[in-house]
């Protein structure tokens, strides 16, 4: 359960209500909620996102897999005709097809494969995410150094920021560990097409595993030029590229100005 009371039955893994109210108004009024915007609150729990969002105007989809959390959604929304409460797994549930936003305090055990599902494809249409996960977690994500595959996937079509951090105090239970405050924002330009989003992780998924210097990967003049026009070491690694860095590096590629290299013959 992500948000609201407490149950008085075994909570799921890695789940944590909000406690206070005035704080998840305080997190939709940040995210900057337009009235009418279509919202997804997953691992809505008991409803407290879910109210505050509808109290700002947004059309919500409350979605909840624990049965418990399910009748409680039922019972306090099940008149109001801005929320339509879903049963399903935040990791699974079918996407809107329409451009949509999620605020959302996420189950930290499902926390990266919910971001993967929601940031991994540039075709799915969310415009904003703001969603509380553990503080390593967006840390790690938002890092300027060093980066990672994850990072720089997603960044390519997201500016990825850590908004604020939220103490464990502030959760029921506390969890073992502080969260925080994840904001992924749709870029207008996105630094690498959508239709190659395919060809681009392939590049960084080699880069990031080999664990070597790119010039080891790719043929080392021409690391060493784009290097130079893109502002990072000719000796760098993977994970010493941003994503603007790696988007011109596999643009370069894209030309047909760098090409792998072979790896010779053992």
């Amino acid at each position: 359960m992500s948000v609201g009371r407490a149950s008085p039955q075994a909570r799921p893994r890695g789940r944590h209500a909000l406690r206070s109210r005035s704080f998840v108004d305080e997190l939709v009024r940040d995210a900057g909620v337009e009235p009418g915007t279509l919202v997804l609150d997953l691992g809505a729990g008991s409803g407290a996102l879910t109210r505050a969002l509808a109290d700002a105007g947004a059309r919500v989809r409350a979605i909840e897999l624990d049965p418990t959390a399910l009748r409680e959604l039922r019972t306090r929304f099940g008149a109001d005709p801005r929320v339509a409460v879903v049963q399903g797994d935040a990791t699974a549930v079918p996407l809107p097809r329409e451009p949509f936003a999620v605020v959302a305090n996420l189950p930290f055990a499902a926390g990266t494969a919910i971001l993967r599902r929601l940031l991994g494809d540039p075709h799915v249409p969310l415009t904003q995410l703001d969603a509380i996960v553990e503080w390593g977690l967006a840390a790690k994500r938002t890092a300027v150094w060093p980066s990672t595959l994850l990072g720089c996937t997603w960044g390519a079509w997201y500016e990825l920021r850590l908004v604020r951090r939220v103490p464990r105090a502030c959760f029921t239970p506390p969890p073992s560990v502080d969260a925080a405050v994840l904001r992924a924002t749709r870029r207008s330009h996105p630094l690498v097409p959508p239709a190659e989003v395919a060809a681009y992780e392939a590049l960084l998924r080699r880069a990031f595993a080999t664990q070597a210097p790119l010039g080891r990967i790719l043929p080392r003049g021409q690391v060493h030029r784009v290097a130079l026009e893109h502002g990072f070491d000719r000796r760098a690694f993977a994970r010493d590229l941003d994503a603007r860095q790696w988007a011109g590096l596999y643009a370069a590629v894209r030309r047909g100005t760098l090409q792998p290299r072979r790896r010779s013959a053992t």
